[in-house]
């Protein structure tokens, strides 16, 4: 039995187990294969099978322990379930086999510990031994009833090492669950487990320390009602505590504290550990005594949470999250909810103490919901034919009270840069959703905020709580979508390590997907959600908006790495962008010349201004400008291509600029939204191989169909916005604006002026005049978004090219408007 098995086989076995929750018919194969590998009863002769099948289980559950185990009880759950009406029930009987032959080998293990050589294997195979033991109990605690006298004497394994402390925290484990099961135990033995807890209590530490408690609730609570026992244990700590306190309350000072600290730091963990499990204002602890137990130990703990000292602070808040899962009113006291929410919502205050605050609440949802659980077994052993909900109205309501208490500061926690933070955050928010403790859409912003954690397993958590809601109720995530990419960012801004690096929005792997991929894809199934969501998005970008510019960088980004699949997604973002384009590319100009005209009134303005001035609504895309004449066209595109006159003309509007250089710093902030969306625009052209007659003949009314098909995308295009990048990090807008910043922007302000010109192709040119159209736009939108030519990509498919020639460049015209 020394023999390790095969670590492949343990491999392989505990990556299927792993998939106990998958879908059904992956459920149903995990359960079929362990049924046959481990649950099926072995002969009695075969000793040998027996032994491998024992050394496979505890070799997974030892592979295991650091993952966690609910996928054991998961597969024995299942197994179990799938024959409760069976006559024959092969699982129960292998389960026996395998209790009795795991405690056999448990004791084999302990004769062997005495040789050194193999001390340490023996001593490992022994921990994952009783660990699967304590598996085993706690979906069927029956099954070890007659072994619990056994297992006491591991009580008193003495603790040199880490396996050993496991060992007698697995120990006290199972005989919670299994002593009172027990028929007529001996007084003798309930004594000795008494005792034995006690001195575990008083000598070791607060894992220990907390099982052992746990385990003397279960024994006196539930068998013994030893309750002097119990009490005289309490006031030996609380006594230690109020003499603690009244020393400190003389001298702040004093050194007695400090001297005192590892009592005072027992004495709080074990006073409200005790708590936890005892009621000790029944009269069986206090007899006639009036005092009110469970105010004065809050008043006590409550004192020492305002201490200096953080290690004491924190054992006072664990003291009293003990306290509370017995009496959960508490928390509705006025000094309570101040301490949980200033420490909550303090962005000063020690994480440590942020997340005992947080594991406070887990711990308590938790033990609420077993308590529901066991409650819901127990009503319908008794009577199915009852109504089963009056029952937890109560304790429910409570529940949900408390979280309606604390639910806005523990989302508020989601913008920590420590991720234990946000982790215990996001599984206080689970519970409570899984409880259904309160109305889930104010939850559905934060929990998209969270999908986009760094870390896969918190991503995967959130990303499953909106699965959820979404299934129950349908329209919460669309509802909330645009919310929560806003509050997306600022998590994003939160865990940002460099804040000087501007907040990116797609991953920075091989796959630079979206961060907020898996939202855009509950969306796009309906078109309608899809499309004002996207649309909710772009609006953004407008001018009137005033979204500040990393956010704006941070939504481009997404847009551009969301996981389109059908043509129809680009293309009506493409389509839109030209909109915002023409009406938000005027109305920048517009406020642009107004400064300079304002600030220069009696200078005489330079003719390539006036010419400014005299087409200021040149730009609008409109149709309906009949003066827009097509010599004045050709006149513009002469001059546009001069690179004599373009300085001529940067050189005229440097001169009319105001002293003042806000309203220059106000258009190149706004400027980035228009530039993102020109960036957006080309990048999502260059990504799916469209014709910009493909482009321009796009419209939002036709069938869905028509646009059905899915996307060609290309490799290797990536997304970088390198003026709007720049603009970020040289941080324009607190720094002084020197002559080179000024004549940059000038130059910006005359491409976008260009730009403006030729957005709109002109369907009755012909005869080349297209192509100095497209010229003049290709080089304007080239100018803005520095450097490499927009790309005239060849048309995608036959059909495009039988569409006749591209009329547009690089941004494509708004003529259908």
């Amino acid at each position: 039995i020394e023999q390790p098995t095969f670590p492949k086989i343990t491999e392989m076995c505990v990556k299927m187990i792993r998939r106990v929750n998958d879908e059904e018919g992956i459920k149903k194969l995990v359960n079929e294969t362990f049924q046959k590998l481990w649950f099926t009863p072995t002969p009695h002769h075969d000793k040998e099978a027996m032994t491998r099948k024992i050394l496979n289980i505890t070799d997974v559950v030892a592979a295991c322990r650091d993952t966690g185990y609910d996928w054991f009880e998961q597969l024995l759950q299942n197994l179990l379930k799938s024959e409760e009406d069976a006559s024959y029930k092969p699982v129960k009987k292998a389960c026996t086999q395998l209790v009795d032959n795991l405690v056999e080998h448990i004791l084999k293990y302990e004769e062997s510990l005495s040789d050194s050589d193999n001390k340490g294997v023996n001593s490992g195979r022994l921990v994952a031994c009783i660990t699967t033991l304590f598996l085993f109990s706690k979906i069927r605690p029956q099954l070890m009833v007659k072994h619990a006298m056994t297992m006491q004497p591991y009580l008193t394994t003495k603790c040199s090492t880490q396996n050993d402390f496991m060992v007698i925290c697995n120990v006290a484990k199972i005989l919670e669950l299994v002593v009172p099961l027990m028929e007529h135990p001996s007084e003798t033995f309930l004594a000795t487990i008494e005792e034995d807890l006690m001195k575990l209590i008083i000598k070791y530490g607060m894992t220990v320390v907390q099982h052992c408690v746990s385990c003397l609730g279960a024994v006196v609570n539930k068998v013994t009602q030893n309750y002097k026992f119990v009490w005289a244990c309490f006031n030996r700590y609380y006594g230690a505590l109020s003499k603690l306190k009244n020393q400190h309350q003389e001298d702040p000072n004093s050194t007695i504290l400090t001297a005192n600290k590892p009592a005072l730091l027992r004495s709080l963990f074990t006073v409200g550990a005790l708590c936890r499990h005892f009621d000790f204002d029944q009269e069986d602890f206090k007899g006639n005594s009036k005092v009110n137990i469970k105010d004065k130990v809050l008043e006590l703990l409550m004192y020492f949470t305002k201490h200096s000292d953080e290690e004491v602070q924190t054992k006072a808040i664990i003291g009293l999250g003990f306290a509370f899962i017995q009496h959960p009113s508490l928390m509705f006291e006025q000094e309570v909810k101040t301490l949980y929410n200033s420490i909550l919502s303090d962005k000063s205050c020690s994480v440590n103490l942020k997340i005992q605050v947080l594991k406070n609440l887990q711990t308590y949802l938790q033990e609420e919901d077993t308590r529901m659980q066991q409650a819901d077994r127990d009503w319908k052993k008794v009577a199915k034919q009852e109504d089963l909900k009056e029952m937890g109205d109560i304790s429910s309501g409570m529940s949900s009270s408390i979280m309606q208490l604390y639910l806005k500061q523990v989302l508020e926690a989601f913008f920590h840069n420590q991720s234990s933070v946000r982790h215990f955050a996001l599984n206080v928010i689970a519970l409570t959703l899984n409880q259904g403790l309160i109305h889930p859409v104010q939850c559905v912003p934060y929990l998209i905020a969270m999908g986009t954690d760094p870390e896969p397993s918190m991503r995967n958590k959130a990303d499953q709580q909106l699965v959820e809601i979404d299934k129950k109720y349908a329209g919460f995530i669309h509802m909330k979508a645009v919310a929560g990419m806003k509050m997306s960012y600022q998590v994003q801004q939160a865990i940002n390590s460099c804040p000087k690096d501007p907040v990116r929005g797609f991953r920075h792997d091989e796959s630079s997907s979206a961060l907020c991929s898996h939202l855009y894809s509950m969306i796009r199934g309906n078109r309608q959600h899809r499309r004002a969501f996207l649309i909710s998005l772009l609006n953004l970008f407008d001018d009137t908006a005033k979204t500040e510019v990393n956010m704006l960088l941070y939504i481009a980004d997404n847009l551009a790495c969301f996981p389109y699949q059908t043509q129809e997604e680009p293309l009506f973002i493409m389509h839109h962008i030209d909109i915002t384009l023409s009406v938000s590319g005027s109305n920048l100009l517009q406020s642009f010349k107004e400064s300079m005209v304002k600030d220069k009134k009696k200078e005489r303005k330079p003719s390539s201004e006036e010419e400014t001035e005299s087409d200021s609504n040149s730009g609008s895309g409109s149709e309906s400008e009949e003066e827009a004449s097509k010599p004045r066209r050709l006149r513009k595109r002469v001059d546009s291509d001069s690179d004599s006159d373009e300085e001529n003309d940067i050189n005229a509007v440097m001169k009319c600029l105001p002293e003042n250089s806000a309203p220059l710093i106000e258009f190149a902030n706004v400027s980035q939204g228009i530039l993102l969306l020109l960036m957006l625009k080309q990048h999502l052209k260059n990504l799916c191989g469209f014709s910009d007659s493909k482009i321009q003949k796009y419209s939002p009314s036709e069938s869905a169909k028509v646009y059905d098909k899915a996307i060609n995308r290309k490799t290797g295009v990536h997304f970088h916005p390198k003026q709007t990048l720049d603009f970020l990090r040289s941080d324009m807008a607190s720094s002084k604006i020197t002559e080179e910043v000024k004549r940059s922007i000038v130059k910006q302000y005359l491409d976008f002026k260009l730009l403006m010109e030729h957005l709109d192709p002109d369907e009755e040119e012909e005869d080349g005049e297209v192509s100095a159209s497209t010229n003049a736009r290709n080089k304007a939108i080239t100018s803005l978004l520095g450097g490499g030519s927009p790309k005239n990509n060849a048309a995608e498919t036959e059909d495009d090219e039988s569409d006749g020639e591209d009329r547009g460049g690089g941004t494509s015209g708004v003529r259908r408007r």
